[in-house]
């Protein structure tokens, strides 16, 4: 069931404790997949896993 939990970049940020320009720096390079739903981005937590797993290269 968590493949279907999304997380805001505030949630994002908080957990990994960086700044959100950060995160959005890491959406904008690929390193962090998102999905844009209105105006907000959004995380899937397989997403989030996968980021943890491999860091930002």
């Amino acid at each position: 069931m968590d493949d279907f939990k999304l997380y805001s970049v505030e949630e994002i940020a908080a957990i990994l404790k960086v700044t959100e320009r950060t995160l959005y720096n890491y959406i904008k390079s690929g390193s962090l997949k998102a999905v844009k739903i209105g105006k907000y981005w959004r995380i899937k937590h397989t997403d989030l896993q996968n980021f943890i797993d491999t860091g930002t290269k």
